[in-house]
């Protein structure tokens, strides 16, 4: 593909038809279940994560792609006729992922010019800056625009999501193991958000039903939107969390997608996550 060609990493939990459309190269982290490793999205599909998930006494755990896997990625991305690369990775706050890519890059110095970005996100919150980048790659804007656009849109990206404990980020080393304790004496419903990389608690919720009425609050005071994303991680009440946001005021189509499992692993099931820019002048 000419002109600049957008790599990232599978914690952005775009589905294949989204990154297909946007000539998005997808490099899968690893997901291991004891001694077994699987390549994410490619032997383990969201829904047979989730399944899974629930029924391993255990939790899974996360790895990085090694630098070749990134390497790969840029040099077939370069044999495609590529002029460049712009490489958006998971926050380094809470994955290696974002080290392995720079190494990649320094292994194809000399081949074809790459930039790699922490975008300090996850999940939809990277996913969106992704294709905005991919949108703008294909009006021919150079590789320095496009990160001149990223760094922009990491400072007007947002995410918030509810999760059913705090267990699964405690245990997973994510977020303090005191405001995980607190939740679970209490039984309460947290709404957490991701805070310049890291996953924060913002609110402590009493019920299900209040966490997801504040979630949708917190969102609808940020309106209007440049764009908008529900990472649904296998929870029950999704279309509750869609309705609480109609007739938002968005520039971009809503879009819905399963929560992968390299946030999900961390997060745990009944988990549903917003991520949102704000527009340009915001």
């Amino acid at each position: 593909m000419p002109g600049i060609r957008v790599v990232t990493d599978s914690a952005c939990d775009l589905t294949d038809e989204l990154a297909a459309a946007n000539g998005i190269v997808v490099v899968p982290l690893t997901i291991r279940f004891g001694a077994e490793e699987l390549s994410d999205r490619r032997d383990l599909s969201p829904a047979e994560f989730w399944r899974r998930c629930k029924a391993s006494p255990t939790l899974p755990e996360t790895a990085a792609p090694a630098p070749g896997a990134f390497a790969a990625a840029f040099t077939d991305a370069a044999g495609g006729g590529a002029t460049g690369v712009l490489c958006l990775t998971i926050s380094s706050g809470v994955s290696a992922t974002y080290q392995s890519a720079l190494a990649g890059a320094d292994a194809v110095a000399g081949r074809v010019p790459v930039k790699v970005i922490d975008t300090r996100s996850l999940t939809m919150g990277q996913g969106l800056m992704c294709l905005a980048a991919a949108e703008a790659a294909a009006g021919d804007a150079s590789l320095d625009e496009l990160g001149i656009l990223v760094d922009g849109l990491i400072g007007r990206t947002r995410i918030l999501g509810v999760v059913d404990t705090l267990d699964h980020l405690q245990r997973g080393g994510r977020i303090g193991g005191a405001a995980a304790l607190v939740g679970s004496l209490l039984s309460i419903k947290p709404v957490i958000q991701v805070v310049d990389g890291v996953v924060e608690q913002e609110s402590k919720q009493r019920t299900r039903s209040r966490s997801l009425d504040y979630l949708a609050e917190k969102v609808r005071a940020d309106a209007p939107l440049d764009r908008i994303a529900v990472s649904n991680g296998a929870a029950d009440d999704i279309d509750a969390v869609l309705s609480r946001l109609e007739g938002l005021d968005v520039a971009h189509e809503l879009l819905v997608v399963d929560l992968g499992p390299v946030v999900g692993t961390h997060a745990g099931p009944g988990t549903i996550g917003v991520s949102y820019q704000l527009p340009p002048d915001a």
